[in-house]
């Protein structure tokens, strides 16, 4: 195989990250860029340009997802995908998702430059709504684009009232369609990621690169939680059918449960929470609160569900209250295959110190996994930060993972087989 130069251009990589943080709510902290909103849509209407601008083929899927393609020259062989997503969580980042799909168009922008025509055709992929979203679901382009976006989830509402499906159509897709245009297995040769670490571990190790090994799985429930509103004063507490504070009791189970010994590891958060009537003088009637549980190992996810709906249950009952569970959304672990982990370590350790490291969470890697084989790479975090306006890569990290990303397809390409 034909050897190249290859330097992504860190002037440019930095220009577009910063010129994608403009489009952001300014009412909300952060870099806030959630779905469905004016603010993302002024960001793919700009990404869309960029990619025009190369000569990329750029359409919007029935799913919503924003994809660039340049032509390979076997129109055999399926493409390769590289992608990540544009949409931030509220008080979010400048670099979680967003370095993945510049990485991309930077990795179009080298191929351009350098005369290179890679055998597959190349799709850049900025998937839609990764983050979970107001309708309780997360990875949803990329849930779509393999065909696992239930109908039940289209029907999903936000707070506003508006239904996912409604959603969808506003930004470009087709719901409808979504069944008979998905990809299925051998429509995709090789999914590859770029991301940060969302963690300490390659600042602490003084390492640029980890490749990803496994993502955790990770089960979305709503509990909610009915007891009876009453006077706060008048009411005696022996007499009372709190729903705080039996939602706060069985929050804790699932915390205790999660701080037990297993052999993987398992984390469970309770991260959103809704009180009604939400008044400091009425008791309150009823809590409605997401959690999540994450982990490598499925049949542990299942038994900590099993386990929390058992104890949350007998809760319930000794304080007279009554508690449902609505199953939000589940993605299951995913392994890298050894294959691929080789070819990707083999291109990281030509550009920069690296690992080998799971990943706790969750990406649009995980639903591309049910057609096509996987890769991540992670580029550092500073002091393991994510989620946060805090969040920091620097622009140097950044291309060395776009550079290893690149040797990376090169050598993909080269493949006569990737399906593993």
């Amino acid at each position: 195989m034909k050897t190249y130069t290859i330097t992504p251009n860190i002037e440019r990589i930095q220009a577009d990250i910063e010129k994608l943080a403009t489009f952001v709510d300014p009412e909300k902290p952060g870099w806030t860029r959630r779905p469905f909103t004016p603010w993302y849509f002024q960001g793919r209407e700009w990404l869309k340009n960029q990619m025009l601008a190369i000569g990329m083929e750029v359409e919007v899927d029935s799913a919503s997802n924003l994809i660039g393609r340049i032509q390979g020259t076997n129109p055999q062989l399926p493409p390769i995908i590289i992608g990540s997503h544009t949409d931030t969580v509220t008080g979010g980042g400048r670099f979680d998702g967003i370095i993945g799909v510049i990485g991309g168009l930077e990795i179009a922008r080298m191929l351009k430059e350098l005369g290179i025509t890679l055998r597959h055709s190349l799709e850049i992929v900025d998937f839609t709504a990764e983050e979970p979203s107001e309708f309780g679901i997360s990875t949803i382009g990329s849930r779509g684009m393999v065909d696992n976006l239930s109908e039940e989830m289209l029907i999903r509402r936000d707070p506003s009232g508006l239904a996912l499906r409604e959603g969808i159509l506003m930004a470009g897709g087709k719901p409808d369609e979504i069944n008979s245009y998905a990809r299925r297995r051998g429509d995709v040769a090789l999914y590859l990621e770029m991301h940060i670490e969302q963690g300490p571990v390659l600042e602490q190790t003084k390492n640029k690169l980890g490749v990803v090994t496994g993502i955790v799985g990770i089960h979305r429930y709503r509990v909610i939680v009915d007891g009876k509103p009453n006077h706060a004063g008048t009411t005696p507490m022996n007499m009372r059918f709190d729903a705080f504070t039996g939602a706060a009791q069985i929050a804790l189970e699932l915390e205790s449960l999660c701080q037990k010994e297993y052999r993987e590891p398992i984390v469970g958060t309770v991260g959103k929470l809704n009180v009604e009537p939400n008044a400091s003088n009425v008791i309150p009637g009823k809590v409605i609160f997401d959690l999540e549980v994450r982990s490598l190992d499925t049949a542990i996810l299942e038994q900590i569900i099993k386990e929390f709906k058992k104890k949350s249950t007998n809760i319930a009952d000794y304080r007279g209250l009554t508690v449902h569970f609505d199953c939000l959304s589940k993605s299951e672990p995913i392994l890298v295959a050894p294959e691929i982990q080789n070819v990707l370590e083999a291109a990281c350790k030509e550009t920069g110190s690296t690992i080998l490291m799971p990943s706790g969470a969750g990406h649009d890697a995980n639903q591309l996994a049910k057609i096509t084989p996987i890769g991540m790479i992670f580029v550092p975090s500073k002091d393991g930060r994510s989620h946060c306006p805090e969040e920091w890569t620097s622009y140097n990290d950044v291309a060395l993972g776009i550079e290893a990303i690149a040797r990376a397809l090169l050598s993909f390409d080269q493949l006569n087989e990737l399906v593993v």
